[in-house]
């Protein structure tokens, strides 16, 4: 028997410190782990022990013969990594706490409550010495575990017992419902803390950048997707569901989420945390199809295969894939010839024909994946009384061009896909900070290991960090973020031990009273105990995880007790 990771995997990593015979990997000291889609346990290597089990925030680790249908198909892939990864490193070293200075305690203030926040967080209050207090502008926190992640993945979300293990230290506190920049600015923040991170993620959409990209019917799939999750900023968006077609350009997780959304049955929807709103209105959907757009092949799509295996057990939904669209590059095809391809490309490109051969089985709902296809311009019914919204879709179909890296160009083919509803679904983007210099071309703050630097070749500036996407960029999930607040706390951390930091002008005692003073109306760690409570509550009786309240008052009355 050996043990096996299954779907909910984030990359948490936390398994692999407990494993006594290194059998996860990869680990965070091998190259892989920053673009792996999720972690693999060598079924030769488990002496079955059990501890990652434990251990695992998102309860994605079962023994094998405790698998379900599902589950069980998770064996071969978990095999399969290891095919053609070397995997013969050592144990994972033990982290050691570096000494800090004697007799002096370091204020933190962390900007930002999603999971790289929490993360840097995590490592920073390790020490007693050390004090964070974590802002952020809505009333709760966790970021997008919390906005962002879909709700018929609650396994997932476990990883919030880990944030509120941290939030429960003495030495940390909350300032939920503060804005930076409104309630205090960064300079007041520099003058109460000796150190200032900034972990505000990736809050805007990649554009398109074709004709109509701004029609009505033309949305990103982060509105999508923070108006279902009942973020208070998109709650009141409503969206155009009565054709009977929706499509999603992009080839990512989010875009699968956001099919997934578009086709489950709402009842079975009702029974997650979707905000009620988005059930009310999912409920009159008209959308039976929905056809996702990937610029690219089958061996550059950028969905994970357990999110992509995941879309064939949606019930009463047929896959739908032309098999003469699985177009491969030259050195895929031949590395699946002869067995020297990735193993993750590999497993996607045997998933894919999978689905091609199981073809239309003629339910009433279908989501047709297209590969090598670019939008090229949305346009509007302009007949009579047409209310200039998207009507159709110009796409133009590319071929694959083989170099030193695979790239795509378009060829002289265009067709039209008739819909009223175009999500693009191309990746997140960073947007400045006030007061910080930014990257605009990568869309981060400049740093050096998490350092703020006063431009992409500049100098660090004394005291500010960044970690999570506004670091790196909007790529990467759970596991790269806790990577990311890591190595950014031992920068702090280092700074502080090297006596690189200022000590602050100012109490950060005084704090509060600052921000009070301009209106903020500060939700800690007890009202947001209250809202958690008033949330599963209801659900409870609901029979769900929890019902969202998805508006400032109604947070801030539930704080309130």
């Amino acid at each position: 028997m050996a043990h096996v990771i299954t779907q909910p995997c984030c990359n948490d990593a936390s398994c692999i410190s407990v494993c006594p015979v290194n059998c996860i990997h990869p680990t965070p000291d091998e190259p892989e782990f920053r673009t792996a889609e999720m972690l693999y346990i060598d079924p030769d290597t488990c002496i079955d022990c059990g501890a990652c089990i434990d251990e695992c925030p998102v309860e994605a680790i079962f023994p094998d013969d405790q698998l379900d249908d599902k589950g069980e198909r998770y064996l071969q892939i978990n095999a399969d990594y290891y095919n053609d990864h070397d995997v013969s490193g050592g144990l994972v070293p033990p982290r050691k706490q570096p000494p800090l200075p004697q007799g002096k305690t370091l204020h933190v203030a962390i900007v930002g409550a999603g999971p790289a926040a929490f993360y840097a967080a995590e490592e920073l209050v390790r020490h007693s010495a050390v004090r964070v207090d974590m802002f952020d502008r809505l009333p709760t926190p966790y970021g997008l575990v919390r906005a962002g992640v879909a709700p018929d993945h609650p396994s997932t979300k476990g990883v919030e017992k880990q944030f509120a293990a941290t939030a429960n230290k003495k030495t940390f506190e909350y300032f939920l419902n503060v804005e930076v920049g409104t309630h205090v600015t960064h300079d007041e923040l520099r003058e109460h803390y000796s150190a200032v991170v900034y972990a505000v993620g990736a809050s805007t959409d990649k554009r398109l950048g074709i004709p109509g990209e701004d029609l009505p019917g033309s949305i990103p799939a982060t509105e999508f997707v923070a108006w279902y999750n009942g973020h208070p900023d998109y709650a009141d968006l409503d969206f155009d569901l009565s054709s009977s077609r929706a499509v999603i350009v992009g080839n990512g997780n989010v875009a699968l989420d956001c099919a997934r959304i578009l086709l489950t049955d709402p009842d079975t929807l009702a029974r997650t945390d979707i905000a009620d709103h988005a059930i009310e209105r999912l409920r009159s959907s008209q959308v039976t199809e929905v056809v996702l757009l990937g610029r690219r092949g089958i061996a550059q799509a950028a969905y994970t295969n357990a999110e992509f295996l995941a879309m064939g057990d949606l019930p009463d939904v047929d896959v739908i894939i032309d098999d003469a669209e699985l177009t491969l590059d030259a050195a895929s095809e031949e590395g699946l010839g002869d067995g020297s391809l990735d193993s993750t490309i590999a497993t996607k490109v045997r998933i894919a024909r999978e689905f091609a051969e199981r073809g239309d089985t003629g339910a009433p709902k279908r989501v047709v994946f297209r590969f090598l296809v670019s939008p090229l311009e949305l346009s509007t019914d302009g007949s009579e009384g047409a209310d200039g919204a998207v009507s159709t879709l110009r796409c133009v179909r590319n071929e694959l061009v083989d170099g030193e890296r695979v790239a795509v160009a378009p060829t002289d083919e265009t067709f039209e896909i008739e819909t009223s509803i175009v999500m693009r679904a191309i990746g997140y983007r960073g947007v400045p900070v006030t007061d910080l210099p930014f990257d605009e071309s990568h869309g981060v703050v400049p740093n050096a290991d998490g350092r703020v630097l006063t431009a992409p070749d500049g100098d660090p500036i004394t005291g500010v960090y960044v970690t999570g996407w506004i670091k790196r960029g909007a790529t990467g999930g759970i596991g790269m973020n806790r990577l990311d607040g890591q190595e950014t706390a031992h920068a702090v951390l280092a700074d502080f031990i090297a006596g690189g930091l200022a000590e602050p002008t100012s109490s950060r005692e005084k704090v509060a009273d600052l921000i009070a003073g301009r209106g903020a109306n500060r939700i800690d760690a007890s009202g947001w105990k209250s809202i958690d409570a008033t949330e599963k509550s209801a659900g409870k009786e609901a029979g769900r995880r929890r019902v969202k309240l998805v508006r400032i008052h109604e947070l801030e009355g539930a704080a309130a007790g």
